[in-house]
């Protein structure tokens, strides 16, 4: 039981950390997107190169780079994850708090569509009945904005495919943080170099708070996801299931009461069909997840009877 409370404490300080990355961006302004996403990436590989050296955790270098398909794979993650990262700081900071949220909201749908287009799976029926109401959310915001939500599918799509190939790769969240940030290193320094020769760089320009606050992007990106990593391997895969969405609501309430960005009827009957669908894919998991618990501990009692 301690390990279990442990590893929903760990699950919430991520998610929570996640959620509250709304306020954060913005601090770094007048930095823009493209510049506070350059140096996520070169302080993120800092950071998690401090936590391995703390670790003694180095022998995995040499596995890994026996096997290219490995590298292959995080290299495409690495590329699919600066999408993620550079949309969502570019949401934020240009007024798309909420429909960043969105994005998170109906990822877990985006990655049950995944499964059946990609890995073939089968559906049960709540799920179908889920993945429907939130296609009709993306119609309803699509007719509330008079444009398709783009930043929120941006996002809920390129996080669904990063999570299906980090699990296809199958590398530790420190290690394969190394890994990704290393392939995005020399482009992350190029552009530096370039906005310091140009003399647009921020960095180093707007004060040592702001030095600071950019350093902190990388601390901020790797800690909740090595609170992450800790808590999934302590937890049902269930729970994690219901905390993941702490981050998205937190967000929301960010966009709609720091923020104060306009939240119209219409805008309301959208979330609220998209809150719908998760509330549908939630108990079909839970139950889903029960049936098979209930399951296992019979096989052994049959096993007995016959």
């Amino acid at each position: 039981m301690p390990e279990l409370r442990r590893g929903v404490l760990f699950g919430v300080a991520a998610y929570v950390m996640w959620g509250l990355f709304p306020l954060y961006w913005p601090l770094l302004k007048p930095a823009g997107a493209v510049e506070i996403l350059a140096h996520r990436m070169a302080w993120s590989l800092i950071t998690v190169i401090l936590v391995l050296a703390v670790r003694r955790h180095w022998s995995w270098i040499k596995e890994i780079v026996r096997q290219p398909r490995k590298l292959g794979l995080l290299a495409l993650a690495a590329a699919v994850i600066t999408v993620n990262w550079g949309t969502y700081i570019y949401a934020v900071n240009s007024g798309h708090v909420v429909e960043s949220a969105l994005g998170y909201f109906i990822n877990p749908l985006v990655s049950v569509l995944f499964g059946v287009v990609l890995l073939r799976e089968r559906l049960r029926p709540l799920q179908w009945t889920a993945v429907g109401f939130g296609t009709l959310a993306v119609i309803v915001l699509t007719a509330d904005y008079g444009r398709p939500p783009y930043l929120a599918l941006a996002l809920a799509f390129s996080f669904g495919l990063y999570g299906l190939i980090k699990k296809h790769a199958n590398v530790g969240a420190a290690e394969s943080l190394t890994v990704e940030t290393l392939v995005l290193l020399a482009p992350a320094l190029a552009y530096i170099g370039f906005l310091q020769v140009s003399g647009e760089a921020t960095f180093g320009h707007q004060g040592g708070w702001h030095v600071a606050l950019m350093i902190g992007a990388g601390v901020i990106t790797a800690v909740p996801l090595l609170f992450f990593t800790a808590s999934a391997i302590r937890v049902p895969l269930s729970t994690i299931g219901l905390l993941q969405y702490i981050a998205p609501v937190l967000q929301f309430l960010c966009g709609v009461l720091v923020a104060k960005e306009t939240m119209p009827p219409s805008r309301w009957i959208g979330f609220s069909i998209v809150w719908l669908a998760l509330a549908i894919f939630t108990y079909d998991s839970l139950r889903a997840a029960r049936a098979a618990r209930v399951g296992r501990s019979a096989r052994p009692l049959d096993h007995v009877v016959t």
